[in-house]
């Protein structure tokens, strides 16, 4: 356990300090041999049920405390695969804007502070790998990111900054009050009595403090306006973590905390998160409809994923967490597929733009336009594909919530979700006929390379995964079950 998370960041930080000035193809070699070690480590891990658990800052009741259960590990598992996603892709990409050994390295440095985030048992732990990430990531959008417009690079990494401070601000002062309160800052132990210790208006309160700061992370409307800059201009595997990783973080503290700690708060809460989720489908749908920008567009197809995952965690049944939990790992394959691709495809052309007329991917670039078909029906939710069961076990727990949930808003916003899917077909259709089909094609554009070497490869993985998990749901929801069905907020 503690090799897992000492790897990674040993590493990563040597890249970023001593190694600064190593030759790219050293770097790129120790790079994916770390992933390679950290994801044979994780495998172990999970394997083992090893943990780790010692005195850290006794006078304050933390403790060094590391392991994992059927929650967290199909994110560890997802996170190690994403690691190797991103070491692997830049032997296809090392953006300018600094050494390659610097990006490789905070590329590991982030991998080490989500694998920390999910495996911490400690809440002062948790918000501390928490805010591990937030450095690497500021460092791949800011300096990473489109070199062509530097100034958007540098607010949208200001911005990433900013609302990630402040959302880890509120959560601070509400896992404060949640020790203080229970006497302990063990997960475990707060999950198990921390409620009690608080009378009605202090769980909502301090409820309110968590999923405030959380939603910043996950992104939940109206906390959102962060993410679709950060993506626009991160560089192809900052755009892979940040989808596939680091929104994850937010949904899993949910569940950690408030969902587990203070149940009764959160459940007074979980109309207004519910309804917030809703709104998030429908609007990122509606936004997707519209965007000329590929990679923006995908961004907001993000939001409007993250929202079927809110919504399921609103219902406060086991079905509904199942769900979130299925989800996340569902929309972390199946974007991390979309981003690899739409990277690809802005090398190729220089942008994104749907406006521009370009020959059809079928034509041209037939493996490309495979991926790109399979990325679309997954994000709309084809059946047989990963996005089909996160969306419909979040659509049918809201449709059947928990007793003490308010079943008139859960259904509505469940009637609400099922249009945001209607949406998402239509956009993915959108974009399919304009990139895959080509209906506006022009004679003279270029043709598109296709993909070959390392990229073939990620792409064929990240596919193969977006179908093996479609055909095959209970490789997630068998793991997650017995540990779902142990958390206070599920009824």
């Amino acid at each position: 356990m503690s090799l897992l998370l000492a790897v990674p960041a040993a590493v990563g930080l040597w890249l970023v300090s001593g190694g600064r000035a190593l030759p790219v193809r050293p770097a790129r070699w120790l790079a994916l041999l770390t992933a390679v070690a950290t994801a044979g480590l994780a495998v172990g891990v999970v394997v083992t049920e090893a943990a780790v658990d010692r005195a850290w800052l006794p006078e304050l009741g933390v403790r060094w405390s590391f392991g994992t259960d059927g929650i967290s590990v199909p994110l560890v598992l997802l996170t190690v695969l994403m690691g190797l996603v991103v070491t692997a892709h830049a032997w296809v990409e090392v953006p300018a804007g600094g050494t390659p050994a610097t990006f490789l390295g905070c590329l590991l440095l982030v991998e080490a502070g989500a694998l920390a985030t999910f495996t911490a048992r400690d809440a002062v732990l948790f918000l501390v790998a928490f805010e591990v990430v937030l450095v690497p990531m500021w460092v791949l959008v800011g300096r990473y990111g489109d070199p062509h417009d530097p100034r958007a690079r540098t607010e949208a990494a200001q911005r990433f900054v900013l609302y990630t401070a402040v959302g880890s601000t509120t959560m601070l002062v509400g896992i404060l009050a949640l020790v203080a309160a229970a006497g302990t800052a063990d997960l475990r132990e707060l999950a198990g009595g921390a409620g009690a210790a608080l009378g009605p208006g202090a769980q909502m309160g301090v409820a309110a403090l968590l999923v405030v700061g959380l939603a910043v992370k996950v992104p939940v409307l109206p906390f959102h306006t962060w993410l679709p800059p950060a993506h626009t201009t991160a560089p192809t595997a900052g755009s892979v973590l940040l989808a596939a990783v680091l929104l994850k973080m937010g949904t899993y503290g949910l569940v950690r905390l408030p969902v587990a700690t203070v149940p009764d708060g959160f459940g007074r809460l979980a109309p207004v998160l519910a309804v917030a989720g809703a709104l998030g489908i429908v609007w990122g749908g509606l936004v997707c409809l519209v965007e000329r920008d590929l990679k923006r567009l995908i961004a907001y197809s993000s939001v409007a994923h993250m929202g079927f995952v809110v919504l399921a965690l609103a219902s406060g049944s086991e079905t509904g967490l199942q769900a979130a939990l299925y989800a996340n790992v569902a929309h972390g394959l199946v974007s991390a597929l979309l981003f690899v691709l739409v990277g690809g495809l802005k090398q190729r052309w220089g942008d994104v733009d749907l406006a521009v007329r370009r020959p059809a991917l079928r034509e041209t670039s037939p493996r490309l336009g495979f991926a790109l078909v399979i990325g679309l029906a997954a994000s709309l939710g084809l059946p047989g594909l990963a996005g089909f069961w996160g969306e419909l076990l979040a659509v049918y727990a809201a449709w059947a919530p928990a007793a003490d949930r308010p079943r008139a808003v859960l259904v509505t916003c469940a009637v609400v979700a099922a249009v945001g899917a209607a949406l998402a077909a239509a956009y993915a259709l959108r974009v399919a006929g304009l990139v895959w089909a080509g209906d506006r094609p022009d004679p003279e554009a270029r043709r598109t390379a296709d993909t070959v070497g390392v990229e073939r490869w990620v792409l064929a993985g990240l596919a193969g995964l977006v179908v093996v998990l479609g055909v095959a749901p209970m490789l997630v929801l068998s793991v997650t079950a017995d540990a779902v069905a142990t958390v206070g907020g599920a009824r």
